[in-house]
């Protein structure tokens, strides 16, 4: 069930990533840069803060937040809490190039919904996989150290 479940989920990322980079295009985006640039909407980030939240290396997240500053879609801020690890903020361009992505990723979101046969099945499938990804968190929690 394990192996069924693992391929499952690897095949969906590709999905995602797939639909993401369509969505991203017009914007003049990458997944990856959407990716990075939605972790600090809300509020700015270090770039551990980032991989933390989304799972993924701080390696990546780095070379993707220098990239986003670089084009001007992104900017880095001074950190209160510690003064070697700025936190990421998207400017105004970056937050116009999310802006963008909006209306198609609604649109998905409708049809997916639709898709799998409502809204409340839709919240089902995500409370499950919000489940599992919490398991796999409890469990990475409780690994012996190396």
């Amino acid at each position: 069930m394990l192996s069924r479940t693992a391929l499952g989920v690897f095949r969906l990322n590709g999905q995602f990533l797939s639909v993401a980079e369509e969505l991203a295009r017009p914007a003049g985006l990458t997944a990856a840069r959407w990716q990075v640039l939605g972790a600090v909407l809300n509020e700015p980030l270090s770039v551990a803060g980032i991989a933390r939240a989304m799972g993924i290396t701080r390696q990546s997240v780095q070379r993707v937040a220098d990239l986003l500053v670089a084009a001007g879609l992104a900017e880095y801020r001074p950190n209160p809490a510690h003064r070697r690890a700025k936190l990421l903020a998207p400017t105004e361009q970056g937050l116009e190039a999310v802006q963008r992505i909006v209306p198609g990723h609604r649109a998905l979101a409708e049809r997916l919904s639709e898709a799998l046969g409502g809204e409340a099945e839709f919240q089902r499938v995500m409370s499950a996989v919000e489940r599992l990804s919490g398991a796999l968190d409890a469990l990475a929690e409780r690994r012996p150290a190396d």
